[in-house]
Parts: structure tokens; sequence; C-alpha cells
């Protein structure tokens, strides 16, 4: 369980860094909810919880949720604000209501494994080969796209800089930093197709936002937020883990809790600091 908490918390925390960053948190809220009908809608076409068209589903809602905000600012004047919520909380309902209508009767996708995931059973979906225990699917799922999140920010950190700072002057060198954002997006919606199962959207949004905040709390250094996130965001699965198992609670909402409680620690420290020194 730990293992498949660490493996959500790691990618969840790094993309939050440039999500808060650009003060997108919002976004990549909104797409971890409205990707929920594309991943329904790849269920009923396939009758299979297969990632592969999962994933398609998910890529393709969560492109049209961006271009959905992004018309109802431009074209339609709508605030920011008011555009994410309305494409969210729209595509969010929608997905929860073809669950309730089509799959929630004749298989185990329901409304309390979309919000809550099955963190706890996970382990019981194995795999194995020639006797041998590999891991769960959770994990082989998951890891990688730990492994390539890493590589991405890592093989485009300067990219990912000038897109987070100031993307007028990354455009003015022709640097195309729609298609950043687009990737990014991209990611996310990826992310939340593989942990929606596991643990739920309320983890996959507490892990996006929670870590990053804890860790601009700490350091203002480009390069350290990212490993602050990560190791705060790992850390709150081990407590979370722990935590829930000893007093017999969903472990999901746990981890995001205590990742609260971390928040406020340092929120208060960090001013408890400023007043001595003042």
């Amino acid at each position: 369980m730990i293992l498949t908490a660490i493996s959500v918390a790691l990618p969840a925390s790094l993309l939050g860094v440039l999500l808060v960053m650009k003060r997108m948190i919002m976004v990549g809220d909104a797409i971890s909810h409205a990707v929920l009908p594309g991943i329904v809608i790849a269920f009923l076409i396939v009758d299979s919880r297969e990632s592969i068209p999962m994933l398609i589903g998910a890529a393709i809602t969560g492109v049209l949720t961006t271009v959905l905000i992004d018309f109802l600012k431009r074209k339609l004047r709508v605030q920011e604000d008011a555009a994410i919520g309305t494409a969210f909380t729209f595509l969010f309902a929608l997905g929860v209501l073809l669950i309730a209508f089509y799959a929630g009767k004749n298989t185990d996708l329901d409304q309390e494994c979309v919000l809550y995931g099955d963190l706890e059973t996970s382990i019981l979906d194995q795999l194995i080969w020639n006797g041998r225990l590999f891991g769960t699917r959770a994990i082989a799922q998951l890891f990688p796209l730990s492994l390539i999140v890493v590589f991405v920010l890592i093989l485009g950190n300067r990219g990912w800089k000038v897109w987070a700072f100031n993307s007028e002057f990354g455009n003015l060198k022709g640097m195309k930093t729609n298609l950043w954002q687009l990737g990014l997006m991209t990611l996310v919606s990826i992310h939340a197709v593989l942990s929606f199962e596991s643990v739920g959207v309320i983890m996959v949004v507490g892990l996006l936002v929670l870590p990053p905040a804890c860790a601009l709390q700490l350091t203002t250094k480009y390069s350290k937020v990212f490993i602050y996130s990560a190791c705060i965001g790992m850390l709150s699965c081990v407590l979370g883990v722990f935590v829930g198992g000893m007093i017999n609670i969903s472990i999901a909402p746990t981890i995001v809790s205590i990742n609260g409680l971390i928040f406020t620690t340092i929120v208060i420290i960090n001013q408890i600091r400023s007043r001595i020194i003042a």
C-alpha cells in the first residue's frame, strides 16, 4: 500500500509544483475531476478496465476540458475561476451520472471507488509470473509514470522554467508555450486515470496541491521546491498508511489530511519564526 501511494504521490507532487507556480492549480483540479466522463465512456465502449482505452478517453477529455475553459474565458468572456468551476463541475457530475446509470449496477466501477479509491485492496490485484510476485497492477501502471514525469521535468527543465515564469518571453523567443501547457495537462490527465481506481479523486487532487504548497513555504529555489514537494508527498503517504491502518479508516483521505496538517504546522512555525525575528 505504501508503494502504491508513493507511486501516486511522486508524479502528483512534481506536476503540482508547476501548476502552483503558474497559478493553474484549479485547472489541474478541474482536469482531475473532468476526465471521469472519458474514463466511463471508454469503459462502456470496450466493456473492460484495460488501461489503454481509459487513457485515451481521459486524455481526450482532459484536452477538451482545457479547450472548454479557454472557450468560456476568451470567447464568452466568463471569469476564469467561473469558467474552471463550470467546466469541471459539469463534466465530473456527468461522469458520476454515467456511472450510476450505465456501469454502477454491473461492475465495481462506482462513485465510492472514484471518490475514495480502493487502496486497501489494491494489493490483492497482484502480478505473478512463473510463480514469482512482481508487484501489483497499480504499481506496474503508476511507477513508470513516475519515471516519465521525472525524465520530462529534467529534460525540459529550461522550458518549464520559461513557461512557468515568463510565457510571453518564451513566445517572443519562438517557444510554443501552448504546447508545453498541453503536455502538462496531458500528464495530469494520465496520472488521474491511472490513480482513480487505487486512491480516488480526493487523494489525486490533494497531492497535486498540498505537497507543492508545503514546499513553497520552505523554499523559493526552483529545484529545491520539486525535491521538498516530492519528499513531503511521500512522507505523508507513509504516515497515512500507518495511521489509517491503526484507527481503521480509509487511507486515501487520511493521507490528504496528514498533508494538510503538515502544511498547517509549517505555516504556524513560519509565522512564529517571523515574529521572533521581527
